[in-house]
C-alpha cells in the first residue's frame, strides 16, 4: 500500500511493482496540481529511471539535458562550474522537465501489478500491536497490506500517527517560483546567481519556458508582487535583463514557497516505511529532493522487505545529502556579513580546484558519497593551499 502519488509514491510503486508485488497506490487528489517542484534529475536518479522506463518517456516528452550546474555572479560571470560531462556514466547530464510531465511519465511506466486509486483520502494507520497492518480511509473502511509506504509529503499524516517526530529547521528566507513563458533562450544549464539579496536560480524548461527562483524575505511579498518588484529583481541581477519582459508578464503566476530541512530520526517501523518528503527535506539549491525520493524507493525494493536495513542505508546517505545541500545553500543564501564573505570565498576556491569541484559534483550527482574532510574545508575557503588542486580525486 503506497499512500501519496507524488514522485516519491510513484517511484515506490514502480520499484515494488517491478518486484512482482501487488501494489495499491492511493492519492487524495483526483488529479495532480501544477506546482513548482522536483523538475531536475541528477545522473544517479537517471540510472534508476532508465531501469523503470521513465527516463525514455521523459525524453520522448521533450525533457532537456543540462550539461552544467554553474554558480555565477549577478552579472553572469561563472564562479564555479560543475561540468557533468566529465562524469564516467552514460547519463552525464541533468535532465529537466516540469512536474506534471514527470508525474505523467512515472504513471505511464507503472507495472501492471499497480492499482492506482485517486480521490481516496487516507485518514490513519491500522495496527496490530506494534506492527502496521494497513490503512484507514476517510469513509471508515480499511485496507490491509504487508507493507504501508508513507509518501504523503512533508506534513505527512501517517508519519505523525506513527509517532515519528521531526524537527524542521526553517531557512530565514522563502523562494518565489516563476514560470516564464515565451522567454528568450537561455544557456542549457542550471545557473545559480549570487546577489546581494541572495539566490537567483534559473534553468530552461521544454516549450521555450524558463524556471526562475528568487530568494526573498518571509514578509517581502505579503502585499503582492508588483512590476517594481520585478524591476528590482532584474536590477540586482543584471544577467537576467533579457528576461525582464517575461518576468513582468508572469509575476501574477508566482508561487511563494517556504524552505526547510529535516531528517526523521527513523524511516521505518514494523510494516511502515517513509519515502521522500515524509521522511526528509532539503533546500532545493542543490537539486536533491526528488532525486533522494527516487533513491529511497530503489533502496526499499533492493532490501526486499528488510526495513531495518532500509533505515540504516538510507539514513546514512540522507545525512550526507542533507549536509551537502545545506552547505551549498549557505554559500549563496546566507546574507550575513560572515556568511557572504565565507560563501563567496568557498565558491571561488572550489571553482578553481579541480579535485574539490569534481568531488562536490560527484556527491551531488547521486553516484556515491565522498565527504569533504576538515582539510578539504580549509582548502575550500582558501585558508591553506591545496597541492592536489589540479588532479582528480584518487578514487575517481
Amino acid at each position: 500500500m503506497v499512500c501519496g502519488a507524488g514522485v516519491g509514491g510513484l517511484a515506490a510503486a514502480c520499484a515494488l511493482g517491478g518486484l512482482g508485488r501487488n501494489v495499491v497506490l492511493l492519492d487524495k487528489l483526483d488529479a495532480p496540481k501544477p506546482v513548482a517542484k522536483g523538475e531536475v534529475f541528477q545522473p544517479g536518479a537517471l540510472r534508476i529511471l532508465r531501469d523503470w522506463g521513465v527516463a525514455e518517456r521523459l525524453e520522448a516528452a521533450g525533457a532537456l539535458r543540462l550539461g552544467e550546474l554553474v554558480a555565477r555572479t549577478a552579472s553572469g560571470a561563472p564562479q564555479m562550474a560543475l561540468d557533468y560531462g566529465t562524469l564516467p556514466v552514460p547519463d552525464s547530464w541533468l535532465l529537466a522537465h516540469d512536474y506534471p510531465a514527470i508525474l505523467a511519465a512515472f504513471t505511464a511506466s507503472l507495472p501492471s501489478t499497480v492499482d492506482v486509486r485517486r480521490g481516496v483520502r487516507v485518514d490513519g494507520l491500522v495496527r496490530d500491536g506494534d506492527r502496521v497492518r494497513g490503512v484507514r480511509l476517510a469513509d471508515g473502511s480499511t485496507i490491509e497490506a504487508a507493507l504501508v509506504v508513507a509518501a504523503d509529503g512533508i506534513s505527512s499524516r501517517l508519519r505523525k500517527e506513527a509517532g515519528i517526530p521531526v524537527e524542521r529547521v526553517e531557512y530565514p528566507h522563502r523562494l518565489v517560483a516563476l514560470e516564464l513563458f515565451e522567454a528568450p533562450a537561455v544557456e542549457p544549464d542550471f545557473s545559480a546567481y549570487v546577489t546581494e539579496r541572495g539566490l537567483r536560480l534559473r534553468y530552461p524548461l521544454p516549450g521555450g519556458r524558463v524556471r526562475l527562483y528568487a530568494q526573498i524575505r518571509p514578509e517581502e511579498l505579503r502585499g503582492g508582487a508588483t512590476a517594481d518588484w520585478g524591476a528590482r529583481l532584474v536590477a540586482d541581477t543584471p544577467a537576467l535583463a533579457p528576461l525582464a519582459e517575461s518576468i513582468e508578464a508572469n509575476l501574477h503566476r508566482r508561487q511563494v514557497l517556504p524552505v526547510s530541512r529535516f531528517l526523521a530520526p527513523k524511516l521505518s517501523l514494523p510494516g511502515l516505511a517513509l519515502v521522500g518528503e515524509s521522511g526528509h527535506a532539503v533546500h532545493p539549491m542543490a537539486a536533491q529532493g526528488m532525486n533522494s525520493a527516487i533513491a529511497d524507493a530503489h533502496c526499499l525494493a533492493e532490501v526486499d522487505g528488510d526495513l531495518a536495513e532500509y533505515d540504516r542505508l538510507r539514513r546514512a546517505d540522507l545525512a550526507q545529502i542533507g549536509r551537502t545541500s545545506h552547505n551549498a545553500a549557505r554559500m549563496i543564501t546566507d546574507l550575513s556579513w560572515a556568511g557572504r564573505t565565507i560563501g563567496r570565498r568557498a565558491l571561488r576556491h572550489t571553482g578553481a580546484n579541480d579535485r574539490l569541484r569534481y568531488t562536490v559534483m560527484h556527491n551531488m550527482s547521486g553516484l556515491g558519497a565522498h565527504p569533504l574532510t576538515p582539510l578539504d574545508r580549509l582548502h575550500q575557503i582558501g585558508v591553506l593551499p591545496d597541492p592536489r588542486a589540479r588532479r582528480l580525486p584518487a578514487w575517481a
